[in-house]
């Protein structure tokens, strides 16, 4: 009770005040949290372990210090891994529905001319509508698209636009969970209680299965699904905090 009542009261202040609040929030948090037993590849930083997140609470899930959290821990380091992302040669890069922590890290890497879009979030460059993206054909050599499209009514038509505007020779990684057998989806659905209860979340419109990839195949792209196993030994899973929430990577090129 006490916690959620400082929540509105901090909710109600100027952002001047919030943001040394937040800074001492974090400073206080990484305190209580410092030790080893956990690295975060996105920011290098090392912690006792990570806190806790989301709506329905996963333990040992978020970097105290950089906001990562599973999956974005995941994607970072098979960039470094599987990627020319970072060799410093030219790339038009699209990033929808930015990350902080990774935004934070890319808008400032050498050689990386890099584009954040967001239909609804003040914090994007620019207000975009995954269905109707509006750049040319083969405009970007990259995109990362991460727990976007389980929100977009037409999820095809999204994805044969990040298709369209993907180079012939361009990547694109793009992330949904996985929450069913095959996907599931019900239009009629719109009450929030009733989404979160069928698809895992008040704002999703369907619960993706692994069936996702043909999905994928069908908007015109190549699609080659990694582990988190495939990256790391088991303790550096455990380190880096790689549980089954991170999910898999879906690395996609154009067919």
């Amino acid at each position: 009770m006490l916690g959620n009542a400082v929540q509105r009261l901090a909710a109600r202040l100027p952002r001047w005040a919030k943001e040394p609040l937040g800074l001492l929030r974090d400073q206080v948090k990484a305190v209580a949290y410092q030790g080893r037993g956990r690295w975060c590849p996105v920011c290098g930083s090392e912690s006792a372990r990570f806190c806790s997140f989301s709506v329905v609470r996963r333990e040992d899930a978020q970097c105290v210090h950089c906001g990562s959290v599973e999956r974005h821990r995941l994607g970072w380091l098979f960039l470094h891994m599987r990627t020319d992302l970072f060799d410093g040669r030219p790339k038009r890069m699209l990033h929808v529905a930015p990350e902080a922590c990774f935004a934070a890290r890319l808008r400032h890497w050498p050689g990386i001319d890099y584009l954040t879009a967001d239909l609804s979030s003040p914090h994007a460059m620019v207000k975009m509508d995954v269905t109707a993206i509006p750049y040319g054909d083969e405009f970007f050599d990259v995109i990362y698209c991460s727990h976007v499209l389980e929100h977009v009514p037409d999820d095809r038509r999204a994805m044969r636009e990040l298709c369209r505007v993907l180079k012939r020779r361009g990547w694109a990684i793009l992330l949904v969970p996985i929450l069913a057998e095959r996907t599931f989806e019900d239009p009629s659905v719109v009450d929030p209680a009733e989404r979160f209860r069928r698809f895992g979340q008040a704002d999703h419109v369907r619960a993706y299965g692994p069936d996702y990839v043909e999905r994928l195949r069908e908007a015109g792209f190549t699609v080659q699904t990694v582990k988190a196993s495939e990256l790391a030994n088991a303790e550096q899973v455990v380190a880096m905090g790689l549980s089954a929430a991170s999910g898999d990577i879906y690395y996609c090129t154009k067919r």
